[in-house]
C-alpha cells in the first residue's frame, strides 16, 4: 500500500466529456461488486449523460478526483438531492480506482466536496450509504465525522437492495436547531 496523500495532493474537478472512459473503469467487476454488479456501456452513456447534466439541472455536483501534479483521474466523487425519511439531503458516493484505494483519495476529495456542498447551503443533512461490507467507504465516513445512524436496506441501482450504513454529516449549521427546537 502506497504512502497517504496530503489533501494538497488531490483535487476535484467537474464531471466532463472526457470522464466517460474513467467511468468505464470504474465499471470493473470488483468496483460494483457491493453495487449490482457492472453496467452495459448503454447504461454507462445514460450515467454519463446524468452526470455531465446534474449541476445544470441544480440538483448536486459530479466530479473527477484528479491526483496532481500529473492531472490523473483516479475516482468520482458527487452529491445530488435526494430524499430520505421524509427530509430533503444531499446523498453522496465515491469511487476510486483499485490501484489507488488506500492512500486517503477518498477522504481528501470527500472534504472537497462538503465544503462545496456547503458553500451552497441548500440543505441541512449529507448522507452517505456505503454497504455494510465495505469497510473502506464505512471508515472515510468515520474519519469525517459524519454519524452512524443506522443500519438500513437502500435501493441501489434501481431493483438492487443491499444493507448498507446511513451515514449523517450536518452541513449546514445555520438551519441546525438550537437547543433541540
Amino acid at each position: 500500500m502506497s504512502e497517504n496523500v496530503s489533501a494538497s495532493q488531490v483535487t476535484i474537478e467537474p464531471w466532463s466529456e472526457s470522464d466517460l472512459e474513467l467511468l468505464r473503469l470504474i465499471n470493473a467487476p470488483e468496483m460494483m461488486e457491493d453495487l449490482g454488479g457492472p453496467e452495459t456501456d448503454e447504461q454507462l452513456r445514460i450515467r454519463h449523460k446524468r452526470y455531465l447534466e446534474i449541476s445544470e439541472k441544480g440538483k448536486g455536483h459530479m466530479f473527477s478526483i484528479v491526483l496532481l501534479p500529473n492531472l490523473e483521474a483516479v475516482g468520482s466523487i458527487g452529491y445530488w438531492d435526494s430524499h430520505w425519511q421524509g427530509e430533503h439531503v444531499y446523498e453522496v458516493g465515491w469511487s476510486v480506482l483499485p490501484g489507488f484505494q488506500g492512500r486517503g483519495l477518498a477522504s481528501s476529495a470527500l472534504r472537497a466536496a462538503i465544503s462545496h456542498a456547503r458553500s451552497e447551503a441548500k440543505f441541512q443533512w449529507m448522507h452517505a450509504f456505503p454497504s455494510i461490507h465495505n469497510p473502506a467507504s464505512n471508515a472515510v465516513c468515520r474519519k469525517l465525522n459524519f454519524t452512524l445512524m443506522s443500519e438500513c436496506e437502500f435501493e441501489y441501482p434501481p431493483g438492487h437492495f443491499m444493507q448498507c450504513n446511513d451515514w449523517r454529516l450536518a452541513i449546514d449549521n445555520s438551519r441546525m436547531p438550537i437547543d433541540g427546537i
